[in-house]
């Protein structure tokens, strides 16, 4: 199995399991929301950076699999997943890749998807929203998934370059 579908799957696993043992609600002490899926899409890009069109695929499909399983949006998640894989890879030829230029993209894209979900529930008046929600939020969202990109972009400069077949820098 790719390396690129086995990390979105484990982070896709490990988003259910810590949305169900983290509180992360408004007024929770929980300093942790897990993204963890959208935090894969970053670190698989060099992985699939030579095929564009395959990543915005993958992305789109991910978004779906997040919808079916996490929300009631259908088709939100899938076209913001896209929208976001096509961020990153522009932010990819701005900045390129390593690893201070990883976890400033994660926490771009982080941002951009909090940005994206409160502009559609502002658009579509379904949720009452504050500007203390959206920071609070926001800052919830930014530190688990950072230490995720690391833990993973980590594991990533381990792996033989023979089964990587990619540089990821």
């Amino acid at each position: 199995m790719k390396i690129s579908n086995i990390i979105f799957i484990i982070s896709f696993i490990l988003d259910g399991i810590l949305t169900n043992y983290l509180p992360y609600m408004i007024s929770d002490l929980s300093l942790f929301t897990p993204l963890l899926s959208i935090t894969s899409l970053i670190l698989i890009y060099p992985l699939l950076k030579k095929d564009k069109k395959k990543f915005y695929i993958y992305a789109f499909i991910a978004g779906i699999i997040y919808d079916l399983f996490y929300t009631n949006l259908l088709f939100f998640n899938g076209f913001a997943f896209l929208f976001l894989a096509f961020l990153i890879t522009k932010i990819y030829q701005l900045f390129g890749s390593g690893y201070i230029k990883i976890l400033f993209n994660i926490l771009i894209i982080i941002i951009a998807y909090e940005l994206l979900t409160v502009l559609i529930l502002i658009l579509f008046n379904l949720v009452p929203v504050t500007l203390n929600k959206v920071f609070y939020k926001i800052t919830h969202s930014i530190l688990l998934n950072l230490i995720y990109g690391e833990i993973v972009y980590f594991i990533l400069t381990k792996i033989p370059k023979k089964y990587l077949k990619v540089p990821l820098n």
